[in-house]
């Protein structure tokens, strides 16, 4: 007679309860949607510098091009909030959400 160990009954039940636990488990989904930053949300901002000797022209003409580099800059900074915005909603939309 072959001995019987005690654990041996047992061993079914371990197998069902892994491929059980196995069975449960969610398969692996494709990553959320991304968008990808415009290349003028991601370049750093730029701002003019006065020379060493500066004359009242150089002052004014740096004055008006630190402007428009400002008005460049804070558009990009918006270009790149409306794109992580929209890039949030299309994620709380592939979660269901």
């Amino acid at each position: 007679m072959t001995p019987l160990f005690r654990w041996t009954p047992l061993a079914p039940l371990a197998f069902a309860s892994m491929i059980a636990g196995c069975a449960n488990s969610l398969p692996p989904s494709a990553p959320p949607p991304r968008l990808i930053l415009p290349k003028a949300a991601v370049t750093p901002c730029l701002l003019d510098r006065l020379p060493e000797t500066a004359t009242q022209h150089d002052l004014e003409a740096s004055y008006a091009a630190r402007g428009a580099a400002l008005a460049l800059c804070d558009a990009a900074r918006a270009l790149a909030v409306e794109t992580l915005q929209a890039e949030r909603a299309l994620q709380d939309r592939w979660r269901g959400q």
